[in-house]
């Protein structure tokens, strides 16, 4: 078998002699480019590039050298961007070391040591603190008030950091015949891997209230004013068929995955009751995945942060075939509980391992011992691809990062 065979049987449920694995093939598996930089300083892996692709949460694309040392079997199709050094500059991460930014992207230092981020009509965006790691929103284009008519809904998402420095491919959308030349990409990226692909296409709707609203003003709409939170879903939703139905039409019967994302968890349970979940959100998610699964041979991944234990029954029902980050240290999250209870009908791309205090904190041997006793659970009948919960962050250390991969790697499948 071969890495997409891997992952395709994953998602069939069905055991493999080995684990398959993502290092980096989304924005919520991947590692920071200051873990990056640590981890090739540690293997004593000179030259390569750091390149920090994904800039709001400043994640580096992982080398195909480094994908394949630590057995991943997943690519986004965006790395087939912005191949050429004059598409990158060089520039000084927070802690001192050297990585490279899209040639494009041009923060401006401020005398404290924080950066300010600027859309392409001077505004400000996005500022990222001094000694932070990552970029914070600035303007909420909502924020006192929704709009008579979503005829500059588009404008008005472009204003946010999350459109605004979005990565490859999508910081190419602009450019003429995108979509024949996301296709020519995605065929060549294909006929030259045997990795499984993945494109990631967003289609939020929490977190497009959120970042338009103001956290704060959107979660009391969502009570008090749901007739304009329905039709702000209304208008998101005519965006983002128009954006699936060229995505199908040109990488459908190419790429494999196509990752949607939508975090409806916090640490205590969701952000919504499941009957509020199921009012105004389940039924447009349903259509998201009904359109895929007409007119495309993809499987549908889902990305939420948090406990959402309570809203998986209708996630699986509205279509959705893989859940990440499996964020197993929040309440309800518990690894058994959800193998025993929905392992026969999701995948589960993650809970790997815990990030918040074993990753980053933990011995060598804590980690082993943590990857062993999850991959001891969520490996039987199938239905798991092996990362960590979301991203690796700026303070692990890359012996824990190294003892990872090789406790995924020598671990006994029944």
């Amino acid at each position: 078998m071969n890495s997409r065979e891997y992952i395709l049987s994953a998602i069939a449920h069905k055991e493999t002699e080995r684990i398959p694995v993502d290092f980096g093939s989304t924005q919520s598996s991947g590692i920071s480019a200051i873990a990056y930089n640590n981890l090739k300083k540690y293997l004593a892996m000179n030259g390569g590039s750091t390149r920090v692709y994904d800039l709001v949460q400043q994640i580096a694309q992982v080398e195909d050298n480094l994908i394949d040392l630590f057995g991943g079997d997943v690519l986004d199709v965006g790395r087939s961007y912005n191949t050429d050094n004059n598409d990158w500059d060089m520039v000084t991460l927070p802690d001192g070391s050297k990585a490279e930014y899209p040639e494009w992207f041009k923060p401006v230092k401020q005398s404290d040591g924080s950066y300010f981020a600027y859309d392409r009509k001077g505004t400000l965006i996005g500022k990222m603190p001094g000694g932070a790691t990552f970029y914070d929103q600035t303007i909420f284009p909502y924020e006192d008030g929704y709009p008579d008519d979503y005829r500059e809904l588009p404008a008005a998402m472009n204003k946010v950091i999350w459109s605004a420095l979005a990565p490859a491919p999508w910081d190419h959308i602009d450019d003429k015949d995108f979509w024949a030349d996301l296709r020519l990409k995605a065929m060549n990226l294909r006929a030259n891997t045997d990795k499984a692909l993945i494109i990631n296409c967003g289609c939020s709707f929490f977190e497009w209230g959120t970042f338009l609203r103001r956290f704060d003003n959107f979660l009391v709409d969502m009570s008090a004013d749901q007739s304009e939170v329905e039709r702000l879903f209304d208008a998101l939703m005519e965006q983002y068929l128009q954006t699936l139905s060229k995505v199908c039409q040109a990488v459908g019967d190419i790429v494999d995955i196509v990752r949607f994302g939508d975090d409806l968890g916090m640490d205590s349970g969701p952000f919504m009751s499941p009957r509020l979940y199921r009012k105004l959100f389940k039924p447009r998610q349903k259509k998201l995945c009904d359109y895929v699964k007409k007119h495309s041979s993809m499987h549908t991944f889902f990305h939420s942060c948090g406990s959402i234990y309570k809203l998986i029954p209708d996630l699986i029902e509205a279509g959705y075939e893989i859940l990440n980050p499996v964020q197993t240290n929040c309440s309800e999250m518990e690894p058994e509980r959800l193998k025993r209870e929905f392992g026969g009908d999701v995948t589960f791309w993650g809970g790997g391992v815990d990030t918040r205090s074993i990753l980053n904190g933990g011995t060598v041997q804590d980690v082993r011992e943590d990857v062993e006793y999850r991959l001891k659970i969520f490996t039987k009948g199938g239905g798991f691809v092996f990362n960590p919960i979301h991203n690796i962050l700026p303070d692990v250390p890359p012996e824990n990062i190294v003892a990872m991969f090789e406790a995924v790697k020598e671990f006994k499948m029944n």
